[in-house]
């Protein structure tokens, strides 16, 4: 069983992999997304480091067809790509920060795929 510092060490590792890969494409701005355990967070951030637009999964409605908080992430995706077509953006970098792409984090890139989003 991996112990808590390994657990830390590997999101660290997986945080700066991802930072040194959007770096490259700074032109674009980055829709950086927060996990916690009850909700998700995603804003659009341009490169000086000023917030666009942002979403949380607080303020989506819950739905009787949502089955859980996947269907919500989605939904939270589709959200923030309507934010950014208002605010003419097409093209952004996807920042997961340290956590895997798999889950609500790829729930929610999918959404703003479908949104009209790319990257």
């Amino acid at each position: 069983m991996r112990t808590k510092t390994e657990r830390k060490d590997s999101g660290l590792k997986r945080k700066l992999r991802s930072k040194y890969k959007i770096q490259s494409k700074s032109d674009r701005p980055r829709l950086c997304v927060y996990r916690s355990n009850k909700h998700i967070y995603g804003q659009i951030i341009d490169s000086s480091g000023n917030s666009l637009t942002s979403i949380s999964s607080q303020v989506i409605e819950k739905e009787p067809k949502d089955k859980g908080k996947i269907d919500i992430s989605f939904r939270a995706g589709q959200k923030i790509a309507q934010l950014a077509k208002k605010k003419k953006i097409q093209e952004v970098v996807f920042d997961k920060n340290k956590f895997k792409y798999h889950g609500r984090v790829k729930a929610f890139a999918d959404g703003a795929r479908k949104g009209g989003l790319k990257f």
